[in-house]
């Protein structure tokens, strides 16, 4: 699966749009997360406020990078591999993604397309797959099923 460049472009011009509102935006990601998962709060042992800023650096990288996806792929490998020692699973990857989208659809409102949601989703996908790859070596996304029931949040 690859992203093409309109999907890069949209991408980086809605992430533009977020940017000024990156504090509401982490807090709205960080929020819907719990209510999909409550179980993932006890991942997070420092200040919500505080990760929202990580979380908003990683996209920012990540977003930036997007040109250059070689240079993100050990990015994402080593962040991956320290996730792990947080307590990830392999499982957690389904409802950060889609808890990204809400708040991406939450802050940008009308500015969130079907087209800009397909290229966020891919390009989540992608991201999502190259660390799982790297922190669980049995992970294949040819195979992989996820079978844990989330809470459906809206």
């Amino acid at each position: 699966m690859a992203i093409t460049e309109q999907q890069k472009k949209l991408v980086k011009s809605s992430f533009a749009k977020v940017e000024p509102i990156a504090d509401i935006a982490a807090e709205l990601f960080y929020a819907q997360l719990f209510k999909y998962d409550p179980s993932l709060k006890k991942l997070f042992k420092s200040d919500i406020k505080s990760q929202g800023r990580k979380l908003m650096a990683a996209l920012k990288l990540a977003v930036s990078s997007l040109d250059n996806l070689e240079k993100l792929v050990p990015v994402l490998e080593k962040m991956a591999v320290s996730h792990v020692d947080y307590g990830v699973k392999v499982e957690d990857y389904t409802p950060v993604g889609n808890a990204l989208i809400y708040a991406l659809k939450q802050g940008l409102a009308d500015d969130f397309t079907p087209e800009l949601r397909k290229a966020w989703s891919d390009t989540y996908r992608i991201m999502a797959t190259v660390m799982r790859q790297a922190a669980y070596p049995s992970y294949n996304p040819e195979n992989y099923h996820n079978s844990k029931h989330y809470n459906r949040a809206a």
